[in-house]
């Protein structure tokens, strides 16, 4: 495993938790050698993420749309940075260069970029682990809708078990080395 793909809000949240979160997911992802593969960022979680794997002298490689770097959103100090036609070719692009997903807390953007990895993993499109880091139980409710999927006959128990939920960067380290890709639908 060499980089994460990490999904996170251009927005801090209201909580300094989550601040504080994003800093040692950085710090982690620096001691553990992996690069960081994210949306380019410099405003909120995204751009504490950069910053902060910058400053600890980690790879950061950003993916950021064009319409979005004409906005002037990108991390200024960000020397690797991609810039893509459209959100559809940066989380293709995203998952091609990582070995995990992880997702941060963040809005709409956010869920949907680790929803359509997990996705693409049922469908045997991403080989990657797709993790949610539970910050102060941010993800609770998603966590069991996901439950909810399995009950109700539209996720199987061996797929959802492929979905990982922590606060613990210990359990998700351990998660992503004993990763089994999920089950591939037959139909």
């Amino acid at each position: 495993m060499e980089s994460v793909a990490v999904y996170c809000g251009a927005s801090n949240g209201n909580k300094i938790s989550y601040q504080t979160a994003t800093k040692e997911l950085a710090q982690w992802l620096v001691q553990n050698h992996l690069a960081l593969i994210y949306g380019g960022g410099g405003f909120g979680l995204m751009g504490i993420l950069g910053s902060t794997v910058l400053a600890l002298s980690g790879q950061v490689h950003g993916v950021i749309p064009q319409e979005l770097y004409d906005r002037g959103a990108a991390l200024p100090q960000l020397k690797n940075l991609t810039v893509v036609a459209d959100m559809s070719t940066r989380k293709k692009t995203m998952l091609a260069k990582a070995d995990a997903c992880i997702a941060l807390p963040g809005g709409p953007g956010t869920l949907e970029e680790i929803a359509e990895a997990f996705s693409w993993a049922l469908l045997g499109d991403n080989a990657n682990p797709c993790i949610f880091y539970n910050v102060d139980g941010y993800f609770d409710s998603l966590e069991k809708f996901f439950d909810e999927m399995v009950e109700a006959g539209f996720l199987s128990k061996n797929n959802r078990a492929a979905l990982f939920f922590s606060d613990s960067l210990t359990e998700i380290g351990d998660f992503m080395k004993a990763y089994q890709t999920p089950e591939v639908r037959k139909y």
